[in-house]
């Protein structure tokens, strides 16, 4: 796992080939940046399904309950098959546009 401060948002990026270790190292490491905005890169690498995503309802919902912001990135998944709560986006520049967003929402007062 890597773990990278980009000013504004932490980066974490999987290395790992088992699901099972990313999630753990993931998990493990989130709680030090609870008032930060987390970006999540997934590997290609790994199968993950919508049911999996599921585990991450609860930090997405914690990061919007603190103020910040929680994305995910990956390529591998149907997007629509997620659930709302939860940013998921192809792409890292997506995934900094969504930090922006949120980010004027919570300056307006949405």
């Amino acid at each position: 796992m890597k773990i990278k401060n980009k000013g504004g948002y932490t980066l974490f990026s999987t290395e790992e080939n088992i699901l099972q270790e990313a999630l753990n190292m993931f998990f493990s490491s989130i709680e030090k940046h609870r008032t930060e905005n987390v970006i999540f890169d997934i590997s290609e690498n790994l199968n993950i399904t919508p049911k999996e995503f599921l585990l991450f309802l609860e930090i997405a919902s914690a990061k919007k309950e603190n103020g910040t912001s929680f994305v995910i990135i990956t390529g591998s998944l149907d997007i629509d098959a997620l659930p709302e709560e939860i940013n998921v986006v192809p792409t890292l520049q997506e995934a900094e546009d969504i930090l922006e967003m949120e980010n004027i929402e919570r300056e307006l007062g949405f």
